[in-house]
């Protein structure tokens, strides 16, 4: 439970910080601090986190794990193997892209926000501060971005016993106000949430455009579970984050109702004057660690999107040896951070942001909630009334947050949209590119059982030892096989041709990994082998192949002593239907800067060989 309390509630743990002080703010302070408002405000506020964060997330969306996974992918790949029709897929598929974008836009966003609201604190504490605002913040992220290559369990460890002391300091900072005004505990009932929305309809709807602020890192609770899993996350939730929160709001309520000059900052003013600084400390602590919330779910979201053919390869590197979803992808970790420097860069300031931050939180929740109800109904068979009564309450609490947010378009709400607009745009063409590759390498790749026979009746003169080829058609013949045998006229004693599948679960166990197929033959030294891989499983062939051995008694392949041969296309781009010309040019952009595939396969750099060829698309 301490690990994920250092790495899963971050993100939500910090909302204190900044939610606040920005529904006050929001719209030149279209929300005036009187008390039917603050009542109203924190009534939301406590029944936003009871319904999104603690009935859907923890006790309904949790339960849709994917053999130990969480995130808007994972869910995808669920409920998209309920269905076999192609249009039903796609629209999945879809769903899940705009799902993962929005999650992307956040994980941008939350490590700039959060960071910022904490060292703002310093204006609290000497307004002459100001100026190094903007320099403390870049180089605690910088810091953040530069651990992460030490893996999550190293990081979790570290930053658990701060998050204890961060959560024990909401509770602690919320009740002396609540003590002395203890009427704010009426705010708990529903009834201040509605009486707000009925007496004042715009300015409750202008609200809520940054209540939603308060349920920030929900999704990240539900991405970072493969991390950490769901009861450990269950039992921090409801033992020591759910309260403190609570807490908390409800001394910022009572802190603004005793003093109405306090929403420029009410987390801090709550605070004796000789405990701000160390409050400041202490919160740009638990921000960094609210950053590290999103990043991990993007590791989480990136490495899962590799396997679902969203995104080309990237590096993944395993930093658990008993966990397998703790992982660190470099590329995302980098391209994050300058996400982040450029977002500084463009919004000074932690309220600017927050216009910035809430659609990219409610699209999430919105298509998280579409798929949820899918796969409820149609993998779990749930009764129509409790998929209608969900639907209403939790879906459409969560339509008005985004209609809310929607009204802050123009006022940096469309940084979210341009982040997910893009990351849409490069995740469907590479899928839609990689189906012409598909089917443009299909045209060239013969049958493989025809060559095999007449393979047989040629004399053929075979070199010792044994050549593994790396092949995703099964059927077909690998390009590198046909080119060795036409270049070179040999091929070796024996030939192992893998295809290695990925499929959509996270962990495949090691028993079910590896199957053989002879091909027809068992004296012609040809096989085929796959290996059955999850997608949070390493793609280390020969570590595959030697869970295969003594499987057939035909064919045993020693991986430490085995040839290895990657074919390598040169993608060129034609026009044709199926893809406009300039964006099957931005795919072969990013296909040329992907991931080595032998790199990626874990292939001894010593015997392995890349043999090219080119491919027009």
């Amino acid at each position: 439970m301490l690990g994920a309390l250092g790495i899963v509630f971050g993100d939500i743990g910090t909302s204190p910080l900044y939610s606040m002080q920005t529904v006050f703010s929001i719209d030149q302070h279209a929300v005036a601090a009187t008390p039917a408002n603050v009542y109203g405000v924190i009534s939301l506020a406590f029944w936003s986190i009871t319904m999104i964060v603690s009935i859907k997330y923890v006790v309904l969306v949790m339960r849709a794990d994917n053999h130990g996974e969480g995130g808007i992918l994972a869910l995808t790949a669920l409920l998209r193997d309920s269905f076999r029709s192609k249009r039903a897929v796609h629209a999945i598929t879809l769903l899940g892209i705009v799902g993962a974008a929005l999650f992307y836009g956040d994980s941008v966003i939350t490590p700039a926000i959060s960071v910022m609201s904490a060292v703002e604190g310093l204006n609290v504490a000497n307004p002459a501060m100001e100026d190094w605002i903007l320099p403390i913040s870049v180089a605690i992220l910088t810091m953040l971005f530069l651990v992460q290559r030490f893996g999550t369990a190293v990081v979790g460890r570290a930053f658990g016993p701060v998050m204890v002391l961060w959560f024990g300091t909401l509770a602690v900072l919320g009740i002396p106000q609540i003590l002395a005004r203890p009427e704010i505990v009426g705010a708990l009932s529903p009834t201040h949430a509605l009486a707000f929305a009925v007496e004042e309809p715009f300015i409750a709807f202008v609200a809520m455009g940054a209540v939603v602020l308060t349920i920030t890192g929900a999704e990240a609770l539900y991405a970072d579970m493969g991390h950490f899993g769901a009861r450990p996350i269950r039992l921090a939730w409801f033992a020591v984050v759910f309260p403190c929160l609570v807490l908390n709001y409800l001394g910022q309520g009572a802190e603004i109702l005793a003093d109405p000059t306090a929403i420029d900052n009410p987390f801090f003013r709550m605070a004796p004057n000789w405990a701000v600084l160390p409050l400041v400390g202490l919160a740009t602590l638990a921000t960094v660690i609210a950053s590290q919330a999103v990043i991990s779910g993007a590791f989480s979201v990136s490495h899962q999107a590799v396997h679902m053919s969203l995104i080309p390869r990237v590096a993944v590197k395993h930093t658990s040896r008993s966990e397998g979803g703790q992982i660190y992808v470099p590329t995302i970790n980098w391209l994050l951070y300058f996400g982040v420097l450029l977002l500084i860069a463009g919004f000074p300031n932690a309220n600017h942001l927050a216009n910035a931050y809430g659609l990219a939180v409610t699209g999430t929740l919105v298509l998280t909630t579409v798929l949820f109800l899918g796969l409820a109904d149609k993998v779990w068979h749930w009764p129509m009334w409790l998929l209608v009564l969900i639907a209403v309450v939790v879906g459409g609490l969560e339509a008005t947050f985004f209609g809310a947010n929607l009204t802050k378009l123009l006022h940096g709400g469309w940084l979210p949209v341009l982040i997910a607009g893009a990351i849409v745009f490069l995740m469907t063409t590479w899928l839609r590119g990689r189906e012409l590759v598909r089917q443009k390498r299909a045209e060239l790749e013969e049958p493989i059982r025809p060559w095999i026979e007449r393979l047989r009746d040629r004399e053929v003169q075979r070199v010792p030892g044994t050549a593994v080829f790396l092949h995703a058609n099964p059927e077909t013949v690998p390009l590198a096989l046909k080119e060795n045998l036409r270049f070179n006229q040999i091929i070796h004693e024996q030939i192992a041709i893998v295809t290695v599948v990925v499929q959509n679960i996270p962990h495949v166990r090691h028993r079910d990994r590896v199957t053989y197929d002879n091909l027809g033959y068992d004296d012609d030294g040809i096989c085929h082998i796959q290996i059955r891989l999850g997608f949070n499983d390493s793609q280390n062939v020969p570590v595959g192949l030697s869970w295969g051995r003594g499987k057939s008694t035909a064919f045993d392949i020693d991986p430490d002593q085995a040839r290895y041969f990657v074919s390598v296309l040169k993608i060129q781009a034609e026009s044709g239907s199926g893809l406009a010309r300039w964006r099957r040019k931005i795919f072969v952009w990013m296909t040329n800067n992907e991931g080595d595939r032998s790199t990626s396969f874990h292939l001894p750099p010593g015997r392995t060989a890349v043999m090219g060829g080119s491919l027009k698309i």
